[in-house]
């Protein structure tokens, strides 16, 4: 009863009662708060004022700090000074926070753990450990190259956020040379002029792609010249130049021009176009790792090796950032493995 009536009395104004004393508590703590996070604030005397609260032995905490004694107690008064309030008690039985060094003891704690995730964030960035990478790619490539790369370097580099983007090969080196990419997985070859440079991944060659209840498919292995007589389902010329390019001078080179009924950009287009019977067509060999119930593969004996094509990681080496450079070690040493990098054929 009697320290109810002393807050009341104290709330309508009389001097000397507790509730003046913690409003002067808390409004010391505010002050101490809101200079704490003030821009100039040395972290160092900050990390000093944490290891003594911890300690409360000047000796002790001098030691962990690895500084003399002397020195941490200029600090701890320099950062009363500029913060206008006392931190510590200090009396013959040692040393003891005030309400202040207490209510901030917890933020000052905070400062000190988020001051290392960023100088581990910044330090991660700065050798490609961690940041942003953004990834374009083409469609072709999900049947196993881009699996395998991402899967790879997410396991090795969990702290790259990885943003990804398909297009074709001719957009991708567009948006790597306006810096809307970092890096790129592309057909090749590219025909238009470009400052990108390429590491192969895998070469590779066309097979032919048939309707499921083509005549053709009664036969395990063709010859281009066979296909002289049927309609085809051809690569774009302006948005797939480099696979119409090649699939064109395939043909030629087996002494027909081919007859084209439908152009698609895709290769995912190009197949369900095959197996809407419009045509037939050439697709990457790397393509019959995921079947179409509708579409039978086979096998081209007299291929030209002229006409070749291959998957190949594209960037720009004046702009190449760290992680870029990780994610180019990660599929050089993935695709070494399995035999695709240096590969002819």
């Amino acid at each position: 009863m009697e320290s109810v009536a002393v807050e009341r009395s104290d709330d309508q104004g009389q001097p000397g009662g507790r509730t003046d004393e913690r409003g002067a508590d808390r409004m010391q703590v505010s002050r101490f708060e809101s200079r704490l996070s003030a821009p100039a604030m040395d972290l160092r005397r900050i990390r000093h004022f944490v290891v003594l609260a911890e300690t409360l032995n000047f000796r002790r905490a001098a030691e962990r700090l690895h500084i003399a004694q002397p020195a941490l107690t200029v600090s701890i008064q320099k950062l009363e000074t500029e913060l206008g309030t006392a931190l510590f008690t200090r009396d013959p039985r040692g040393v003891a926070l005030t309400s202040c060094g207490e209510a901030a003891l917890a933020e000052a704690r905070r400062v000190m753990f988020y001051t290392g995730q960023l100088r581990d964030t910044i330090k991660a960035a700065a050798c490609g450990a961690a940041g942003t990478l953004r990834v374009g790619f083409v469609g072709s490539a999900t049947y196993e190259t881009l699996p395998r790369l991402v899967r790879r370097f997410r396991a090795e580099y969990p702290a790259v956020e990885l943003i990804l983007k398909e297009a074709t090969s001719d957009r991708i080196t567009r948006m790597l040379e306006e810096e809307r990419l970092d890096v790129g997985l592309v057909r090749t070859p590219l025909l238009r002029a470009s400052s990108t440079a390429i590491d192969i991944l895998e070469m590779d060659h066309y097979v032919a792609a048939l309707p499921q209840a083509h005549p053709l498919t009664r036969r395990e292995i063709l010859r281009l010249a066979d296909l002289a007589d049927e309609d085809f389902v051809m690569y774009a010329a302006e948005e797939a130049s480099g696979l119409h390019s090649t699939a064109m001078a395939a043909c030629q080179l087996a002494g027909f021009l081919p007859r084209v009924s439908q152009e698609a950009t895709q290769i995912q287009t190009v197949l369900a176009l095959v197996e809407s019977e419009l045509g037939v067509a050439l697709v990457p060999s790397a393509t019959q790792r995921h079947a179409s119930a509708g579409v039978v593969y086979r096998t081209l004996a007299d291929y030209p090796k002229a006409a070749s094509i291959g998957l190949a990681l594209a960037y720009l080496p004046e702009r190449e950032s760290p992680v870029t450079q990780r994610f180019r070690s990660v599929a050089t040493e993935e695709f070494m493995r399995s035999g695709g990098i240096g590969a002819t054929e």
